[in-house]
């Protein structure tokens, strides 16, 4: 189908892509890589009387290193992540993740600020940015403001932007020398979302688990933290016991929508298996 008909805008700065959306209100949404919005418009299921397209903000755009922290600008595109030696030192976890979202054309366009804002409990990015403990800064007609990753993801579509804000940068601190990490994704082909997916980033001393992070993709209506599968793996060398429990903990969180990826009791199974897998690689890699 053809999307309705819209006014389009291309502001040069964040200034003025706030004044627009602020001024023009809710008929008004902000264009990134535009893989989740323009297909909707397409089906008519969005119908947006203004796009405000932020390609032109070059100060939305670049990978920089900030002291212990990596900054990330929301234009900038998984293809851009993927050739960043910065993050494939520091962040390879990212680099990791980047690869498996989609295919390369779309990853050529697609941004992480669009990925992380959206509020797709399908998108890939968001369960990662929590699990390394990331923020966002929203930019809006009331200033600037910082928020954690992990209390950014309110319901499915549903985040802490204001009206007239956007998600300008991501800031991740950098983890640990000799981390291991993993992001284990099931799919049921090329460019699709996963039908379950877990993201693991950890630290080993002595041969045990000396800290873990957990985060599950599209196995809740938000992306979510699995603590207490965490939790249960400090101090632990990550035998098949210890493995097992801390997938039933992450299953029991897990409350996925029965779709054409499976039923709600195998995508449960799936993501209990990704946890393990992700925990097993993330230890490998680690030392």
């Amino acid at each position: 189908m053809i999307p309705g008909p819209f006014s389009y805008h291309r502001p040069a700065t964040v200034a003025d892509a706030v004044k627009l959306l602020a001024t023009l209100g809710d008929e008004a949404r902000p264009l990134a890589g535009g893989h989740s919005l323009v297909p909707m418009m397409k089906l008519r299921l969005a119908t947006p009387e203004h796009l405000v397209d932020l390609h032109g903000i070059a100060a939305l755009k670049g990978i920089r290193r900030d002291g212990n922290r990596i900054a990330i600008g929301a234009m900038t595109t998984q293809h851009e992540l993927l050739a960043s030696d910065e993050i494939a030192k520091s962040l390879p976890i990212l680099h990791e993740t980047a690869l498996l979202i989609a295919d390369p054309q779309v990853r050529y366009m697609g941004t992480i600020g669009g990925n992380v804002a959206n509020g797709d409990p399908g998108n890939d990015m968001p369960a990662l940015m929590m699990t390394l403990g990331a923020s966002y800064r929203l930019e809006g007609p009331a200033g600037a403001r910082d928020i954690a990753a992990s209390e950014f993801y309110q319901g499915a579509y549903f985040t802490a932007l204001e009206p007239g804000e956007i998600l300008t940068a991501i800031s991740i601190p950098a983890p640990a020398a000799g981390h291991g990490y993993a992001y284990e994704k099931l799919k049921r082909k090329i460019g699709d979302y996963a039908t379950a997916a877990a993201a693991v980033v950890l630290t080993m001393s002595g041969g045990k688990v000396a800290s873990c992070a957990i985060g599950l993709t599209n196995l809740h209506e938000t992306p979510l933290l699995a603590t207490e599968a965490a939790k249960a793996v400090i101090g632990t060398s990550l035998d098949a016991a210890t493995l097992k429990k801390a997938a039933a903990a992450a299953v029991a969180i897990m409350s996925p929508a029965a779709d054409a990826r499976g039923p709600i009791e195998y995508r449960k199974h799936v993501g209990g298996i990704m946890v393990t897998r992700a925990l097993t690689r993330a230890a490998g890699r680690a030392g």
